[in-house]
């Protein structure tokens, strides 16, 4: 073991994804001296930037725009332009992807360096109080001195109980990402964000594609209407898609397929052959392994437990992200580590406001959401207003290559504060940028119909939904 008396550090970030590297440029901004650990970071512009670079959100939104252009290529005739021998060409995706990726790894590393952040490769855990080792790969450790620890380590995908993720025919999420073909078929069990837009993305490479979910509808935790309308616009894009359906068993067929057996909620059997299976059933926390009950770190059915500002049960250890039971998207575990800083340099902050994370899922077509469903603010107790509006009477859609969806704001009747906006539609991961500044303004249904939208827009669909609250809407 080498200890190194000089690496004292007043932060220590364990973990380079979204939260961590935020976490630590913002702790070096503050004037703490700061250091972040990364057991991926063996060569420049490789690994900076946790899973959401290199497994996950990043790479599956280049996959996803490749998709996209093949899809408008197809129908470009529709927009008068004449195109032949349209194809997929997977190798060149593939290229496209990790261009994007090996970009953003390199823009992780600038930023370390700018902000005079050292980064330590290697395996981080807490040995001891105060102090975190770094075990290279070939076994070499360096102890750090830390003041402060912060852990952002971040999720890996689980498993079925009785399917494994195999590499070769079951594949997660980080395998689909490491492909070097499109299969001819494709079963994914579990219809969350990724499961959704995996599905999305390979119906529109040509794989035959089946969606199954065991809860009754797709994308569960968004509102019932946009749930409703997603499994309408799949099934007529030709996904096949089965809610309150449970996976029983995957066998391989003698010609190399997979069988899948299913029992719907009815005791209705179904049964597929396909090339693939895509486990998309959530993610566990990367907490083992890293040293938090020697120390006595308290954890919630392997989660670390933590305080609005992020601080554990033992002092100077704090954590972000997907290690935590927290909501699972890249931006939450950024705020969460602005916060963690901030806190550490006695800075004025403030917590996350859980009920105002902007939620995006990337399929087609897109869906984004943020703030409280309709079901979800009845349930509070609130007396609830809706109004909707089609994006199909809007001349901007008109121009795009998807139209159809709609805008819902849910507000509450007693002082017309707008409580949620439920997007399904083009550019809805977009769009849903406006609705967060709204909310967190604490903005009415009245504030949003006296903001100017400018024609012709997308933007106009939020206005006039605004204006369907009172049923003042006026192309609708």
């Amino acid at each position: 073991m080498t200890t190194n008396p000089s690496a004292t550090y007043d932060v220590v970030v364990v973990g380079s994804g979204p939260g961590g590297y935020v976490a630590a440029i913002r702790a070096a901004q503050l004037g703490l001296r700061t250091a972040i650990v990364e057991k991926d970071a063996k060569a420049p512009g490789v690994g900076l930037g946790g899973t959401c670079l290199h497994r996950g959100c990043i790479p599956t939104k280049a996959m996803l725009k490749s998709a996209t252009l093949l899809d408008e290529a197809r129908h470009a005739a529709d927009f008068g332009v004449r195109t032949t021998g349209v194809e997929l060409d997977f190798d060149a995706v593939r290229r496209f992807r990790d261009k994007v990726v090996v970009k953003g790894a390199r823009g992780v590393e600038y930023l370390m360096k700018k902000n005079k952040v050292d980064v330590h490769a290697g395996w981080g855990r807490l040995s001891a109080p105060g102090q975190v080792t770094v075990t290279a790969d070939g076994g070499a450790e360096t102890v750090l001195a830390a003041k402060n620890v912060i852990l952002a380590t971040g999720s890996v995908p689980r498993d079925l109980p009785f399917l494994k993720a195999d590499g070769r025919k079951v594949l997660n999420s980080d395998h689909v990402l490491k492909s070097t073909s499109v299969p001819k078929s494709i079963l994914v069990i579990g219809s969350g964000a990724v499961g959704s837009e995996f599905a999305s993305c390979y119906a529109r490479y040509g794989t035959k594609t089946v969606l199954v979910e065991v809860l009754p509808r797709l994308l569960p935790v968004e509102d019932e209407e946009i749930s409703k309308e997603i499994e309408r616009s799949f099934r007529k894009k030709g996904i096949e898609c089965w809610v309150s359906t449970a996976v029983e068993a995957v066998a391989e067929n003698p010609d190399g397929t997979l069988h899948v057996a299913a029992k719907t909620k009815t005791g209705e059997e179904k049964s597929w052959d396909v090339e693939w299976v895509l486990l998309a059933v959530g993610r566990r926390p990367v907490t083992e392994g890293i040293g938090l009950e020697a120390l006595g770190v308290q954890l919630d059915r392997g989660y670390v437990k933590v305080d609005a500002y992020q601080r554990t049960n033992v002092p100077g250890v704090w954590a972000i992200g997907d290690c935590t039971p927290t909501i699972w998207l890249a931006h939450v575990a950024s705020a969460e580590g602005i916060v963690a800083a901030e806190t550490i340099a006695g800075h004025p902050t403030e917590p996350v406001n859980r009920d105002q994370v902007p939620g995006c899922t990337y399929c087609d077509p897109e869906v984004a959401s943020i703030g409280l469903s309709e079901a979800r603010a009845r349930e509070r107790g609130l007396d609830v207003k809706v109004g909707r509006f089609g994006f199909q009477v809007l001349a901007k859609s008109a121009m795009e290559h998807t139209n159809e969806g709609f805008v819902k704001i849910v507000s509450e009747k007693r002082y017309d504060e707008v409580v949620g906006v439920h997007i399904i539609g083009p550019h809805a991961t977009e769009l849903i940028g406006q609705a967060a500044a709204f909310l967190r303004c604490e903005a009415t249904t009245e504030e949003m119909i006296r903001t100017i939208h400018a024609h012709p827009t997308l933007t106009e669909a939020i206005h006039e939904a605004a204006e369907a609250v009172n049923g003042h809407n006026i192309h609708g």
